[in-house]
């Protein structure tokens, strides 16, 4: 396994910026995965949080032996402490008083970027978002459609800190010889993901719901009361009077009977199990190099890749299938007097494809995976 470490940081790269030194022992320098991680008030907290605790404890999985399972699980873990206490920092950083979100994670992303290439990291993956491309894309949205049209208005702050982090591992490349590497994930769903009815996507919450509307439907208030307890709803836990759990239940459309579920159901969504988007990831960083994908030409760009299933379903449909998974014989109501959202949404895999990797976990196989993950953790 060299993909992930073939530099001895001993031989940093000579600079006067101390900000940017590494406070690491381990052997090598390594790469990066580069989700708005980093450091608001200079590299050096890139360093200490991106390289010290991603990449020095995934190597040292490699290097005792670790299959590719433990693997993923440990870079999760370490991509999650770091993605925490990176962003604690840049919140308690005076310099970013009265910022928003995106501005941060733009200064984190800069941040991470170039304490890679003054620590002579090799390899860089940068972790973006399919919110990129222009509100009217073609789809399926292929690579080259980035910057073709305007952005979707609600995404165009996000989106263009995303893009300014392609263009700049890009600019990298080109100028310093480095091979960082941008991938642009579709939606995701799976272990650990959110189920907080006030905060959630839309898998996992129409998961949550539509088993929270069996157990009224079949008058479990044990499994009720025990969800609950385990993620209570704005404060209701499963302690509350009956009255109040019916209450706070009906609020997010939860009823005996029934349940009802934003927008029309007619908007098409792509979805791809998370573990698998960590091995696409694991499979670009250990096969894929920067000159893979630079086009030929003067003109180099769009050298991101779109990592998705390539396969769209309604929300109803998805909806449709979670209830067969779930086993609720109630009804689902689409309020559409709710807003619909983006009504169609794929990624163009076909440049993935080309370079080697497919999925596997289909959506039904992975709704089913989800839900008896959701059980486990109750």
């Amino acid at each position: 396994m060299t993909a992930f470490g073939v530099t001895d940081i001993g031989k940093r790269r000579e600079t006067n910026q101390d900000n940017y030194k590494i406070h690491t022992t381990g052997e090598y320098c390594s790469a990066v995965v580069c989700d708005g991680m980093g450091g608001a008030n200079g590299g050096n907290i890139a360093s200490e949080t991106a390289i010290d605790a991603i990449t020095k404890d995934v190597l040292e999985g490699y290097r005792e032996g670790m299959d590719s399972q433990e693997i993923k699980e440990l870079l999760a873990s370490a991509l999650e402490d770091a993605n925490e206490r990176v962003y604690e920092k840049a919140k308690q950083d005076p310099a970013l008083e009265g910022m928003g979100t995106t501005a941060v994670l733009t200064l984190i992303q800069n941040n991470v970027i170039h304490a890679s290439y003054i620590n002579n990291v090799k390899k860089l993956l940068f972790l973006g978002s399919t919110c990129i491309y222009p509100g009217e894309a073609p789809q399926p949205m292929p690579e080259d459609c980035l910057l073709t049209s305007p952005l979707e208005y609600t995404n165009e702050p996000y989106a263009i800190a995303k893009i300014a982090g392609i263009k700049m591992c890009e600019s990298y490349n080109l100028q310093y010889g480095t091979n960082y590497i941008a991938v642009m994930p579709t939606n995701l769903y799976g272990p650990n993901d959110n189920f907080n009815l006030e905060t959630s996507h839309v898998l996992p919450a129409m998961i949550r719901k539509i088993h929270l509307g069996k157990c009224l439907h079949t008058d479990n208030w044990e499994a009720l009361r025990k969800d609950l307890n385990a993620r209570p709803v704005e404060g209701v836990a499963g302690n509350a009077t009956d009255n109040n759990i019916l209450a706070i239940l009906a609020k997010y459309g939860i009823y005996p009977g029934k349940v009802q579920l934003w927008g029309t159901g007619k908007p098409l969504r792509e979805f791809l199990w998370s573990e698998e988007m960590a091995d696409a990831s694991v499979y670009i960083m250990e096969h894929i190099d920067f000159q893979d994908v630079r086009p030929e030409g003067n003109e180099v760009r769009n050298t991101h890749i779109n990592i998705g299933t390539g396969k769209e379903l309604s929300i109803k449909e998805v909806a449709t299938l979670i209830q067969e998974k779930i086993g609720f014989d109630g009804e689902l109501v689409f309020d559409a007097s709710k807003p619909d959202g983006t009504l169609r949404k794929l990624t163009d895999v076909s440049k993935l494809h080309a370079l080697g990797w497919h999925h596997k976990i289909e959506i039904a196989e992975g709704v089913e995976f989800l839900y008896n993950w959701y059980l486990d953790k109750q």
